[in-house]
Protein backbone atom coordinates (compact mmCIF):
# COMPACT_ATOMS: atom_id res chain seq x y z
CA UNK A 1 0.00 0.00 0.00
CA UNK A 2 1.34 3.52 -0.96
CA UNK A 3 2.25 6.05 1.76
CA UNK A 4 1.75 9.59 2.46
CA UNK A 5 3.40 11.61 5.39
CA UNK A 6 2.15 14.95 6.47
CA UNK A 7 4.71 17.09 7.55
CA UNK A 8 4.32 19.97 10.26
CA UNK A 9 6.44 22.61 10.30
CA UNK A 10 5.62 24.99 13.73
CA UNK A 11 7.50 28.12 13.21
CA UNK A 12 7.77 30.87 15.44
CA UNK A 13 5.41 33.07 12.64
CA UNK A 14 3.03 29.96 11.35
CA UNK A 15 2.38 26.67 11.40
CA UNK A 16 3.14 25.00 7.93
CA UNK A 17 0.95 21.82 6.84
CA UNK A 18 2.79 20.09 3.96
CA UNK A 19 2.16 16.91 2.27
CA UNK A 20 5.04 14.59 1.07
CA UNK A 21 5.21 11.11 -0.60
CA UNK A 22 6.81 8.23 0.57
CA UNK A 23 9.49 8.89 -2.43
CA UNK A 24 10.28 12.33 0.21
CA UNK A 25 8.55 14.63 -2.72
CA UNK A 26 6.45 18.06 -1.78
CA UNK A 27 2.99 17.67 -2.96
CA UNK A 28 0.88 20.84 -1.44
CA UNK A 29 1.29 22.98 1.19
CA UNK A 30 -0.13 25.93 3.35
CA UNK A 31 0.27 27.82 6.44
CA UNK A 32 -1.53 29.62 9.35
CA UNK A 33 -0.13 32.50 11.13
CA UNK A 34 -0.19 32.87 14.90
CA UNK A 35 -0.12 35.93 16.82
CA UNK A 36 2.86 37.82 18.47
CA UNK A 37 2.33 38.92 22.02
CA UNK A 38 4.64 41.57 23.03
CA UNK A 39 3.29 42.12 26.89
CA UNK A 40 6.72 44.30 27.86
CA UNK A 41 9.72 46.06 26.17
CA UNK A 42 11.83 42.78 25.36
CA UNK A 43 9.14 39.86 26.18
CA UNK A 44 7.67 37.75 23.44
CA UNK A 45 4.94 35.06 23.88
CA UNK A 46 2.69 32.88 21.79
CA UNK A 47 -0.77 31.06 22.71
CA UNK A 48 -0.28 27.57 22.74
CA UNK A 49 -3.45 26.81 22.38
CA UNK A 50 -3.89 28.67 18.81
CA UNK A 51 -0.28 26.50 17.42
CA UNK A 52 -2.27 23.58 18.59
CA UNK A 53 -5.77 24.38 16.84
CA UNK A 54 -3.80 26.28 13.76
CA UNK A 55 -1.99 22.60 13.35
CA UNK A 56 -5.44 20.71 13.27
CA UNK A 57 -6.49 23.25 11.04
CA UNK A 58 -3.44 23.17 9.02
CA UNK A 59 -4.01 19.03 8.64
CA UNK A 60 -7.62 19.13 8.35
CA UNK A 61 -7.48 22.17 5.32
CA UNK A 62 -4.60 20.38 3.34
CA UNK A 63 -5.93 16.83 3.45
CA UNK A 64 -9.81 18.66 2.55
CA UNK A 65 -7.59 20.34 -0.43
CA UNK A 66 -6.14 16.92 -1.78
CA UNK A 67 -8.37 14.50 -0.62
CA UNK A 68 -7.82 11.38 1.47
CA UNK A 69 -6.98 8.39 -0.57
CA UNK A 70 -8.60 5.02 1.09
CA UNK A 71 -5.90 3.12 -0.58
CA UNK A 72 -3.28 5.35 1.01
CA UNK A 73 -1.56 5.10 4.71
CA UNK A 74 -0.28 8.23 6.44
CA UNK A 75 1.40 9.10 9.22
CA UNK A 76 2.47 12.40 10.48
CA UNK A 77 6.08 13.93 10.99
CA UNK A 78 6.98 17.27 12.98
CA UNK A 79 9.67 19.75 13.30
CA UNK A 80 9.13 23.05 15.41
CA UNK A 81 10.89 26.56 16.43
CA UNK A 82 12.99 25.25 19.04
CA UNK A 83 13.56 26.70 22.30
CA UNK A 84 10.32 28.24 23.15
CA UNK A 85 8.35 26.46 25.92
CA UNK A 86 5.25 25.91 27.22
CA UNK A 87 4.31 24.60 31.03
CA UNK A 88 0.73 23.42 30.57
CA UNK A 89 -1.37 21.54 33.54
CA UNK A 90 -1.47 17.51 33.18
CA UNK A 91 -4.76 17.43 34.60
CA UNK A 92 -6.63 19.88 32.87
CA UNK A 93 -4.53 19.46 29.70
CA UNK A 94 -4.74 24.11 29.67
CA UNK A 95 -1.34 26.20 29.39
CA UNK A 96 -0.65 27.63 32.60
CA UNK A 97 0.80 31.04 30.55
CA UNK A 98 1.49 31.53 27.14
CA UNK A 99 4.62 29.96 25.80
CA UNK A 100 8.20 31.90 26.20
CA UNK A 101 9.28 32.46 22.84
CA UNK A 102 12.67 32.02 22.24
CA UNK A 103 13.20 35.32 21.39
CA UNK A 104 12.22 36.82 24.82
CA UNK A 105 14.61 38.14 26.61
CA UNK A 106 12.77 38.42 30.45
CA UNK A 107 15.28 35.42 32.06
CA UNK A 108 18.31 38.07 31.13
CA UNK A 109 18.28 38.87 35.00
CA UNK A 110 18.22 35.41 36.33
CA UNK A 111 21.32 34.46 33.80
CA UNK A 112 23.22 37.48 35.03
CA UNK A 113 22.21 36.00 38.90
CA UNK A 114 23.72 32.30 37.81
CA UNK A 115 26.33 33.46 35.94
CA UNK A 116 27.54 35.72 39.17
CA UNK A 117 27.18 32.64 41.41
CA UNK A 118 29.32 30.67 39.12
CA UNK A 119 27.30 28.16 37.17
CA UNK A 120 28.25 29.18 33.59
CA UNK A 121 30.92 25.95 33.81
CA UNK A 122 28.74 23.29 34.45
CA UNK A 123 25.74 24.30 32.71
CA UNK A 124 28.22 24.65 29.61
CA UNK A 125 30.30 21.37 30.25
CA UNK A 126 26.77 18.99 30.31
CA UNK A 127 24.44 20.80 28.05
CA UNK A 128 27.03 22.23 25.33
CA UNK A 129 25.06 25.83 25.99
CA UNK A 130 25.59 28.93 27.53
CA UNK A 131 23.47 30.85 30.13
CA UNK A 132 21.24 32.90 28.40
CA UNK A 133 17.61 33.82 28.36
CA UNK A 134 17.66 32.63 24.28
CA UNK A 135 17.13 29.06 25.25
CA UNK A 136 14.35 26.77 27.64
CA UNK A 137 14.99 26.49 31.08
CA UNK A 138 14.71 30.40 32.35
CA UNK A 139 11.18 30.42 30.59
CA UNK A 140 9.97 27.65 32.18
CA UNK A 141 11.83 29.48 35.47
CA UNK A 142 10.12 32.54 35.19
CA UNK A 143 6.39 30.74 34.68
CA UNK A 144 6.93 29.05 38.74
CA UNK A 145 7.91 31.93 40.21
CA UNK A 146 5.38 34.24 38.42
CA UNK A 147 2.68 32.72 37.20
CA UNK A 148 0.10 31.90 40.90
CA UNK A 149 0.50 28.40 42.21
CA UNK A 150 2.67 27.40 39.14
CA UNK A 151 5.14 26.64 41.76
CA UNK A 152 2.71 24.21 44.35
CA UNK A 153 1.16 22.42 41.05
CA UNK A 154 4.30 22.08 39.52
CA UNK A 155 5.43 20.59 43.24
CA UNK A 156 2.79 17.99 43.12
CA UNK A 157 3.71 16.61 39.90
CA UNK A 158 0.54 18.43 37.83
CA UNK A 159 2.36 20.40 36.03
CA UNK A 160 4.33 19.71 32.61
CA UNK A 161 6.64 20.98 29.85
CA UNK A 162 7.93 20.90 26.76
CA UNK A 163 9.20 22.44 23.56
CA UNK A 164 6.78 22.96 20.63
CA UNK A 165 6.96 19.32 19.40
CA UNK A 166 6.59 17.88 22.30
CA UNK A 167 3.34 19.72 23.54
CA UNK A 168 2.32 19.04 19.88
CA UNK A 169 2.70 15.47 20.71
CA UNK A 170 0.79 15.46 24.28
CA UNK A 171 -2.18 17.16 22.34
CA UNK A 172 -2.37 14.93 18.88
CA UNK A 173 -2.35 11.56 21.89
CA UNK A 174 -4.62 12.90 23.90
CA UNK A 175 -1.90 12.92 26.86
CA UNK A 176 -1.29 9.45 26.45
CA UNK A 177 2.72 10.66 25.17
CA UNK A 178 4.86 13.19 26.92
CA UNK A 179 8.04 13.38 25.25
CA UNK A 180 10.56 15.04 22.73
CA UNK A 181 13.15 14.27 20.77
CA UNK A 182 16.98 14.87 22.09
CA UNK A 183 18.14 17.79 19.47
CA UNK A 184 15.20 19.88 20.76
CA UNK A 185 16.15 18.50 24.63
CA UNK A 186 19.65 19.76 23.66
CA UNK A 187 18.27 23.46 23.70
CA UNK A 188 16.85 23.73 26.94
CA UNK A 189 19.19 24.02 29.15
CA UNK A 190 18.95 20.77 31.30
CA UNK A 191 19.56 17.86 28.94
CA UNK A 192 23.23 16.59 29.41
CA UNK A 193 24.58 16.03 25.90
CA UNK A 194 27.05 13.39 26.79
CA UNK A 195 24.52 10.93 29.23
CA UNK A 196 21.24 12.27 27.21
CA UNK A 197 19.64 11.98 30.07
CA UNK A 198 17.66 14.76 31.53
CA UNK A 199 20.84 16.06 34.04
CA UNK A 200 20.02 16.63 38.19
CA UNK A 201 22.23 19.03 38.85
CA UNK A 202 21.20 21.05 36.09
CA UNK A 203 17.52 20.99 37.34
CA UNK A 204 18.40 22.19 40.58
CA UNK A 205 20.45 25.21 38.98
CA UNK A 206 17.25 26.02 37.72
CA UNK A 207 14.76 24.84 40.13
CA UNK A 208 12.86 23.24 37.90
CA UNK A 209 11.59 19.54 39.00
CA UNK A 210 12.20 16.09 36.87
CA UNK A 211 8.38 15.65 37.04
CA UNK A 212 7.99 18.03 34.78
CA UNK A 213 10.02 16.20 31.86
CA UNK A 214 9.17 14.99 28.73
CA UNK A 215 10.70 11.50 27.76
CA UNK A 216 14.10 12.30 25.37
CA UNK A 217 14.08 10.00 22.29
CA UNK A 218 16.56 9.73 19.18
CA UNK A 219 14.94 11.76 16.29
CA UNK A 220 13.81 8.78 14.02
CA UNK A 221 11.38 7.04 16.82
CA UNK A 222 7.71 6.93 17.02
CA UNK A 223 5.94 9.00 19.37
CA UNK A 224 2.93 7.63 19.60
CA UNK A 225 -0.43 7.71 17.29
CA UNK A 226 -2.69 10.39 16.63
CA UNK A 227 -6.57 10.39 14.72
CA UNK A 228 -5.88 14.34 14.54
CA UNK A 229 -9.11 15.11 16.58
CA UNK A 230 -10.93 12.74 14.59
CA UNK A 231 -10.13 13.30 11.06
CA UNK A 232 -8.74 9.89 10.42
CA UNK A 233 -11.13 6.88 11.60
CA UNK A 234 -7.89 4.84 12.31
CA UNK A 235 -5.18 6.10 14.38
CA UNK A 236 -1.82 7.18 12.37
CA UNK A 237 1.75 7.13 13.80
CA UNK A 238 3.40 10.13 14.62
CA UNK A 239 6.93 8.63 13.32
CA UNK A 240 9.84 11.46 13.35
CA UNK A 241 10.38 15.20 15.29
CA UNK A 242 13.12 17.11 14.96
CA UNK A 243 14.36 20.65 15.64
CA UNK A 244 13.72 23.32 12.90
CA UNK A 245 17.56 23.87 12.29
CA UNK A 246 18.17 20.08 12.86
CA UNK A 247 16.14 19.17 10.41
CA UNK A 248 17.22 21.22 7.87
CA UNK A 249 20.90 19.96 8.74
CA UNK A 250 19.12 16.25 7.69
CA UNK A 251 17.40 18.07 4.85
CA UNK A 252 20.35 19.35 3.66
CA UNK A 253 22.33 16.12 3.26
CA UNK A 254 24.78 17.10 6.09
CA UNK A 255 25.80 14.04 7.26
CA UNK A 256 29.54 13.81 7.59
CA UNK A 257 31.35 15.88 9.74
CA UNK A 258 32.66 19.15 8.43
CA UNK A 259 29.46 19.41 6.20
CA UNK A 260 27.48 22.95 7.32
CA UNK A 261 24.53 24.96 6.70
CA UNK A 262 22.74 27.93 7.18
CA UNK A 263 18.61 28.39 7.50
CA UNK A 264 17.74 31.94 6.89
CA UNK A 265 14.49 32.34 8.79
CA UNK A 266 12.98 34.50 11.48
CA UNK A 267 16.16 33.92 12.83
CA UNK A 268 18.81 32.13 11.62
CA UNK A 269 21.05 29.33 12.52
CA UNK A 270 24.12 28.33 11.03
CA UNK A 271 25.60 24.98 12.01
CA UNK A 272 28.20 22.41 11.04
CA UNK A 273 28.16 18.67 11.33
CA UNK A 274 31.25 17.79 13.71
CA UNK A 275 31.04 14.28 14.32
CA UNK A 276 29.43 11.72 16.98
CA UNK A 277 31.64 13.23 19.63
CA UNK A 278 30.60 16.49 21.58
CA UNK A 279 33.32 18.66 20.97
CA UNK A 280 34.01 21.79 23.32
CA UNK A 281 32.77 24.64 21.00
CA UNK A 282 34.61 27.68 20.54
CA UNK A 283 33.94 30.55 22.44
CA UNK A 284 30.48 32.47 21.48
CA UNK A 285 29.29 29.14 19.56
CA UNK A 286 27.80 26.19 21.53
CA UNK A 287 27.58 22.47 20.78
CA UNK A 288 23.90 20.91 20.22
CA UNK A 289 22.77 17.17 19.40
CA UNK A 290 22.54 17.83 15.49
CA UNK A 291 20.27 14.91 15.07
CA UNK A 292 19.95 10.94 16.33
CA UNK A 293 19.31 8.41 14.11
CA UNK A 294 20.18 4.67 13.68
CA UNK A 295 21.54 4.69 16.87
CA UNK A 296 23.93 6.81 16.68
CA UNK A 297 23.48 10.46 17.85
CA UNK A 298 25.71 13.19 15.74
CA UNK A 299 26.44 16.40 17.06
CA UNK A 300 26.81 19.90 15.76
CA UNK A 301 28.31 23.47 16.39
CA UNK A 302 26.13 25.96 16.08
CA UNK A 303 25.77 30.03 16.29
CA UNK A 304 21.87 31.28 16.36
CA UNK A 305 21.09 34.94 14.87
CA UNK A 306 18.47 36.57 16.38
CA UNK A 307 17.17 38.91 13.66
CA UNK A 308 17.50 37.89 9.95
CA UNK A 309 14.25 37.67 8.12
CA UNK A 310 12.44 39.29 11.34
CA UNK A 311 14.83 42.29 10.04
CA UNK A 312 12.80 43.00 7.12
CA UNK A 313 9.65 41.72 8.36
CA UNK A 314 9.94 45.10 10.98
CA UNK A 315 10.77 47.32 7.56
CA UNK A 316 7.39 46.18 6.69
CA UNK A 317 5.26 45.96 9.78
CA UNK A 318 7.01 48.47 11.72
CA UNK A 319 8.80 50.94 9.71
CA UNK A 320 6.31 50.63 6.48
CA UNK A 321 9.23 51.13 4.43
CA UNK A 322 8.33 48.92 2.36
CA UNK A 323 4.89 47.23 1.78
CA UNK A 324 6.40 43.64 1.33
CA UNK A 325 9.52 41.26 1.83
CA UNK A 326 9.88 40.86 -1.48
CA UNK A 327 10.15 44.05 -2.31
CA UNK A 328 13.50 44.49 -0.20
CA UNK A 329 15.59 43.36 -3.04
CA UNK A 330 14.52 45.57 -5.64
CA UNK A 331 14.73 48.79 -3.59
CA UNK A 332 18.50 47.36 -2.66
CA UNK A 333 19.33 47.54 -6.01
CA UNK A 334 18.10 50.60 -6.90
CA UNK A 335 21.64 51.80 -4.96
CA UNK A 336 24.81 51.25 -5.64
CA UNK A 337 25.83 50.72 -1.96
CA UNK A 338 24.84 51.20 1.38
CA UNK A 339 26.36 54.77 1.34
CA UNK A 340 27.81 53.60 4.54
CA UNK A 341 25.32 52.48 6.31
CA UNK A 342 25.58 49.57 8.43
CA UNK A 343 22.22 47.92 10.26
CA UNK A 344 22.61 45.89 13.61
CA UNK A 345 19.58 44.48 14.52
CA UNK A 346 19.75 43.55 17.69
CA UNK A 347 15.89 43.74 18.02
CA UNK A 348 16.52 40.58 21.08
CA UNK A 349 19.77 41.60 21.91
CA UNK A 350 22.71 40.07 20.02
CA UNK A 351 23.03 36.53 19.41
CA UNK A 352 25.90 34.40 18.70
CA UNK A 353 29.17 35.46 18.58
CA UNK A 354 28.52 38.28 20.92
CA UNK A 355 25.87 36.92 23.13
CA UNK A 356 24.74 40.05 24.61
CA UNK A 357 21.03 40.14 25.58
CA UNK A 358 21.16 44.50 26.72
CA UNK A 359 22.26 45.70 23.28
CA UNK A 360 19.65 47.34 21.09
CA UNK A 361 19.50 47.56 17.35
CA UNK A 362 21.10 50.28 15.39
CA UNK A 363 20.97 51.69 12.08
CA UNK A 364 24.42 53.60 12.01
CA UNK A 365 26.55 55.81 9.02
CA UNK A 366 23.10 57.26 7.77
CA UNK A 367 23.22 61.14 6.43
CA UNK A 368 20.50 63.20 4.66
CA UNK A 369 21.57 61.73 1.29
CA UNK A 370 20.78 58.36 3.13
CA UNK A 371 17.42 56.92 1.32
CA UNK A 372 14.71 53.64 1.83
CA UNK A 373 17.24 51.70 -0.72
CA UNK A 374 20.50 52.46 1.33
CA UNK A 375 18.60 51.26 4.53
CA UNK A 376 16.88 48.27 2.52
CA UNK A 377 20.63 46.91 1.21
CA UNK A 378 21.76 47.17 4.88
CA UNK A 379 19.58 45.13 6.34
CA UNK A 380 19.89 42.55 3.95
CA UNK A 381 23.94 42.96 3.98
CA UNK A 382 23.41 42.70 7.76
CA UNK A 383 22.10 39.32 7.46
CA UNK A 384 25.22 38.36 5.36
CA UNK A 385 27.80 39.92 7.85
CA UNK A 386 25.92 38.10 10.61
CA UNK A 387 26.84 34.56 9.39
CA UNK A 388 29.76 35.46 8.22
CA UNK A 389 30.39 36.59 11.86
CA UNK A 390 29.20 32.70 12.58
CA UNK A 391 31.31 30.83 10.16
CA UNK A 392 34.91 32.68 11.15
CA UNK A 393 34.12 31.89 14.61
CA UNK A 394 33.66 28.11 13.70
CA UNK A 395 36.43 28.02 11.24
CA UNK A 396 39.00 30.17 13.31
CA UNK A 397 41.61 27.93 15.52
CA UNK A 398 39.45 24.99 14.77
CA UNK A 399 39.72 21.92 12.59
CA UNK A 400 36.42 22.72 11.02
CA UNK A 401 36.41 23.99 7.38
CA UNK A 402 33.61 24.79 5.05
CA UNK A 403 34.54 24.31 1.01
CA UNK A 404 30.62 25.69 0.25
CA UNK A 405 28.10 26.57 2.92
CA UNK A 406 24.43 24.68 2.05
CA UNK A 407 21.48 27.55 2.91
CA UNK A 408 18.10 27.16 2.61
CA UNK A 409 14.85 29.29 4.01
CA UNK A 410 12.77 31.51 2.29
CA UNK A 411 15.25 34.35 2.18
CA UNK A 412 17.46 32.65 0.05
CA UNK A 413 15.11 33.61 -2.95
CA UNK A 414 16.82 37.25 -2.27
CA UNK A 415 19.16 36.73 -5.32
CA UNK A 416 21.32 40.06 -4.30
CA UNK A 417 21.58 38.58 -0.57
CA UNK A 418 23.11 34.88 -1.93
CA UNK A 419 25.70 36.71 -3.81
CA UNK A 420 26.40 38.82 -1.13
CA UNK A 421 26.85 36.40 1.16
CA UNK A 422 29.09 34.22 -0.75
CA UNK A 423 31.37 36.73 -1.35
CA UNK A 424 31.63 37.61 2.29
CA UNK A 425 32.11 33.63 3.21
CA UNK A 426 34.95 33.47 0.11
CA UNK A 427 33.29 30.09 -0.57
CA UNK A 428 30.53 29.34 -2.76
CA UNK A 429 26.66 29.24 -1.60
CA UNK A 430 24.88 26.18 -2.04
CA UNK A 431 21.05 26.43 -2.36
CA UNK A 432 18.94 24.06 -1.44
CA UNK A 433 15.91 23.59 -4.15
CA UNK A 434 13.85 22.48 -1.87
CA UNK A 435 11.94 25.39 0.41
CA UNK A 436 11.39 23.61 2.86
CA UNK A 437 14.42 21.58 4.20
CA UNK A 438 13.32 21.64 7.70
CA UNK A 439 10.20 19.87 7.24
CA UNK A 440 12.18 17.66 4.70
CA UNK A 441 14.98 16.89 7.46
CA UNK A 442 11.46 15.90 9.88
CA UNK A 443 9.78 13.41 6.57
CA UNK A 444 13.57 11.56 6.75
CA UNK A 445 13.26 11.14 10.02
CA UNK A 446 10.15 10.20 9.45
CA UNK A 447 10.99 7.34 6.52
CA UNK A 448 13.82 5.72 8.62
CA UNK A 449 11.66 5.50 11.67
CA UNK A 450 9.58 3.39 9.56
CA UNK A 451 12.56 1.42 8.07
CA UNK A 452 12.24 2.96 4.56
CA UNK A 453 15.84 3.30 4.81
CA UNK A 454 18.44 1.63 6.50
CA UNK A 455 21.70 3.61 6.20
CA UNK A 456 22.56 7.05 5.83
CA UNK A 457 24.02 6.89 2.63
CA UNK A 458 20.73 5.80 1.32
CA UNK A 459 19.20 9.29 2.15
CA UNK A 460 21.84 11.03 1.07
CA UNK A 461 21.62 9.75 -2.64
CA UNK A 462 18.12 11.57 -2.61
CA UNK A 463 20.21 14.86 -3.30
CA UNK A 464 20.78 15.63 -7.04
CA UNK A 465 20.28 18.95 -7.32
CA UNK A 466 23.13 21.86 -6.65
CA UNK A 467 22.61 25.96 -6.80
CA UNK A 468 25.93 26.99 -6.69
CA UNK A 469 26.61 30.68 -6.23
CA UNK A 470 30.24 31.64 -6.32
CA UNK A 471 32.13 34.23 -5.03
CA UNK A 472 32.48 37.54 -7.19
CA UNK A 473 33.38 40.56 -5.52
CA UNK A 474 37.14 41.58 -4.25
CA UNK A 475 38.66 40.12 -1.37
CA UNK A 476 39.96 43.55 -0.30
CA UNK A 477 36.91 45.16 -0.88
CA UNK A 478 34.65 42.50 0.92
CA UNK A 479 37.36 43.06 3.72
CA UNK A 480 36.81 46.51 4.09
CA UNK A 481 32.93 46.16 4.15
CA UNK A 482 33.08 43.73 6.86
CA UNK A 483 35.25 45.66 9.24
CA UNK A 484 32.96 48.24 9.07
CA UNK A 485 30.19 45.94 10.04
CA UNK A 486 32.35 45.36 13.32
CA UNK A 487 32.71 48.66 14.33
CA UNK A 488 29.14 49.11 13.49
CA UNK A 489 28.52 46.35 15.82
CA UNK A 490 31.05 47.46 18.74
CA UNK A 491 29.37 50.75 18.76
CA UNK A 492 25.98 48.98 20.27
CA UNK A 493 28.26 45.85 22.03
CA UNK A 494 29.53 48.21 24.98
Amino acid sequence: MKHKIIAIDQSTSATKAMLFSDECKLLDRLNIEHHQYYPRHGWVEHDPTEIYDNTVKAITMLMESVGKEDDCEYSLAITNQRETVVVWNRVTGEPVHNAVVWQCQRGAELCNQLKKAGHEPVVRAKSGLMIDPYFSATGVKWILDNVDGAAELAAKGDLLMGTIESWLIWKLTGGKTHACDYTNASRTLLFNIHTLNWDSELLDIFGIPASMLPEAKPSDSVFGETTIEGLFDSPIPIAGAIGDSHGALVGQMCFKSGMGKATYGTGSSVMVNIGTDALNPPAGLVTSIGFAALGKVHYAFEGNIHCTGATIKWLTDKLELINSPSEVERFALSVPDTGGVYFVPAFAGLGAPWWNSEAKAAIVGMTLATGKGHVCRAALDAIAYQIKDLVDTMTSGNDVSLSELRVDGGPTKNNYLMQFQADMLGVAVNRADIEEASAYGAVLMNCLARGVWTSLDEVAALRTHNDLIIPASEAEKNAALYAGWCKAVKLINQ
